[in-house]
């Protein structure tokens, strides 16, 4: 004898899932940077040195004067020099007026007038001591100086942002089946359900 039976069959139900990544697109651009620098200022004040050298005193030494002071002293040689040519011509005089007294006065005063054909050697003259006056100013030098900063404008770029969103699709991929089926049931059963 068969018993009757009851035979169930199932099939789970499966959901499909599609998913899409969303993207994220940033584009930074660089800033836009001007820097100028002005130049600085520079200001530069200066006193020449001077140098002041006097020889006069040396010249003065070796018998080199200035033009007045050189008149003065040629016209005291020349008052000098006709005083004593005046001194000599007298006494030449008076010496001539006794040539009668065979003396040989005309033969002194012919060597006393004919110049001395050897003359001393002389190294010249040389300045005394400390006889060139020497005077210097060094001068100066001011330095100014201003520097400038740097004069800097930078204008900001925001950076570009384009966003697209992901998305999930849900879907059944697979439907649930639950299968019963009645076996050795007797024909009076019904085997609706």
């Amino acid at each position: 004898m068969q018993l009757p039976q009851i035979r169930i069959q199932s099939q789970n139900a499966q959901i499909g899932m599609q998913t899409q990544n969303a993207q994220l697109d940033i584009q930074s651009q660089p800033a836009d940077l001007q820097i100028s620098q002005p130049q600085a200022e520079v200001n530069i004040q200066t006193t020449p040195p001077r140098l002041s050298i006097d020889q006069s005193k040396a010249f003065e030494d070796m018998g080199i004067y200035g033009p007045l002071k050189a008149s003065k002293i040629s016209a005291q040689e020349a008052e000098q020099t006709w005083s004593q040519g005046v001194a000599r011509t007298a006494r030449e005089g008076d010496e001539m007026m006794r040539i009668e007294n065979g003396d040989g006065a005309i033969a002194r005063i012919a060597e006393r007038n004919i110049p001395n054909p050897h003359r001393d050697f002389q190294m010249g003259w040389i300045p005394s001591y400390f006889s060139v006056d020497i005077n210097y100013d060094p001068g100066d030098v001011q330095i100014r100086n201003q520097k400038n900063d740097p004069i800097i404008e930078a204008t900001a770029r925001k950076p570009e942002t384009h966003y697209q969103p992901g998305g999930v699709d849900v879907y059944m991929e697979q439907e649930s089946l639950l299968d019963i089926d009645f076996i050795n049931l007797p024909n009076h059963v019904n085997r609706e359900i």
